[in-house]
């Protein structure tokens, strides 16, 4: 999918046609009584029609088929591991690790037959909680498409690009990208290769850029540098294509006879979107002490409680550390809020060992962690200079204020989790001492 083109901002309104088919998109309304070209005008909406100016969500279509032409759905078990069914396994409290999840390497799987549920809280039908999936394929989407009734996916590559067509346009995400497939939008992946990576969930709302208060107008994500695709359809007849629908956490199948990616012109502020990782302007303290891990926040899904987030996705980029008399690396901590971490690329400079690139960690509410001991003996004696650090590494943590619960696959059938996580902090030493300075 090279030289595609995008459209830049969030939370724009855009527009956007097929140079193919000009005057497609139509001029001081939304549904004429002929709309160019013979298309139907279709509305998706991304929120109640009575939401505030500020929150409200939707796009029009203009697509050569209505998406209600299709077979009923019927219940679908390409996915066995997706689940959100949190009571299958005892709670547990303690740290988690997985060591890097595997890839099929037998048969045909893609990205649909490859989502696997690690975790979550809460119930799509009530619309509260959310979802940390693993997606594990090799093969593409062919003759099908899926969409989500429950919520948002915000998708984390970790090994091979996603070319992800969707019905606004066609998006190309790389490791060290994200892509956002908001709630009822259909979308394929096609992908080359062993493919892996992260999803983060909501059931309650949309992601959104977080407030920067007395940072100022700038830092952070910045707007300009989200990307939505623009227009393009194909007029494909196929006898039985499959449109894969996430309902109440279970999936259900429809077949038609046409692809659903015959959009010829949208316009609206409910889209897709994708973001480079890398143009995440970092925010951190020139003088001393190690800052929240929320200067990091790339973007927010709020809850009704000022402050208080459904889930944070937030990153460690590269950057300066110049901070004088300090323990540099995260400090020890307990936390009201649940933090799964996963690794793209590189190291994570609190835990150099277990923690891989493709693996994740859990560490739930309350439950301590921190540095392991040979970070902490080595920050504790390290010269401070100006030091560039988490140079070549990209890690990454889905944060809420849910509790969280492990599923089935999570615990035992995918045989990564790691049962001697806990010993990396044992050799902690007791350095207590009866003189002030030690």
């Amino acid at each position: 999918m090279a030289n595609l083109k995008y459209l830049s901002g969030f939370g724009s309104e855009f527009s956007s046609e097929d140079p193919r088919r000009p005057g497609a998109l139509p001029e001081g309304q939304n549904s004429p009584q002929r709309c160019a070209y013979g298309l139907y005008a279709e509305q998706l909406s991304g929120s109640a029609f009575t939401a505030p100016r500020t929150e409200n969500r939707r796009s029009w279509l203009y697509r050569i088929r209505p998406s209600v032409i299709h077979k009923p759905f019927v219940k679908s078990n390409i996915s066995e591991h997706l689940t959100h069914k949190w009571d299958d396994e005892e709670p547990n409290p303690n740290q988690s690790r997985w060591l890097p999840f595997d890839i099929p390497t037998q048969g045909s799987v893609d990205f649909a037959s490859g989502l696997h549920t690690v975790c979550g809280a809460g119930d799509p039908r009530s619309r509260h909680g959310i979802a940390i999936h693993i997606y594990l394929c090799n093969a593409s989407m062919e003759n099908s498409a899926f969409y989500n009734s429950d919520g948002d996916f915000l998708m984390v590559p970790q090994q091979g690009t996603l070319n992800i067509t969707t019905e606004f346009g066609k998006m190309e995400i790389r490791p060290n990208e994200i892509a956002v497939i908001q709630q009822g939008m259909r979308f394929a992946v096609a992908v080359d290769g062993p493919t892996r990576g992260y999803i983060l969930e909501v059931f309650d709302g949309h992601f959104k850029l977080p407030d920067l208060g007395p940072i100022g107008a700038n830092g952070l994500a910045n707007p300009r540098d989200f990307l939505t695709p623009v227009a393009y359809y194909e007029d494909k007849e196929v006898p039985d294509f499959k449109i894969i629908n996430k309902y109440q956490g279970a999936l259900f199948e429809a077949v038609q006879g046409h692809s659903p990616f015959d959009v010829v012109a949208w316009h609206g502020n409910y889209v897709p979107y994708k973001y480079d990782l890398s143009k995440f302007m970092v925010i951190n303290s020139v003088s001393f002490d190690h800052c929240d891990p929320s200067i990091f926040t790339v973007l927010t899904c709020p809850s009704t409680k000022p402050g208080v987030a459904i889930a944070d996705f937030v990153i460690f980029p590269p950057r300066w550390s110049v901070q004088e008399n300090t323990f540099r690396p995260p400090y020890y901590h307990r936390n009201c809020m649940s933090e799964f971490m996963g690794l793209i690329l590189g190291s994570y400079e609190a835990k150099e060992g277990g923690f891989l690139p493709g693996g994740a960690s859990l560490h739930s509410m309350m439950t301590p962690h921190g540095p392991d001991a040979q970070c902490f003996e080595g920050a504790s004696k390290e010269k401070l200079v100006p030091q560039k650090i988490a140079v070549g590494t990209q890690a990454f943590m889905f944060e809420s204020s849910l509790s969280m619960a492990i599923t089935k696959w999570g615990f035992e059938t995918c045989k990564k989790l790691d049962g001697n996580y806990y010993q990396c902090w044992h050799n902690l030493p007791k350095l207590f001492s009866e003189k002030i300075d030690i």
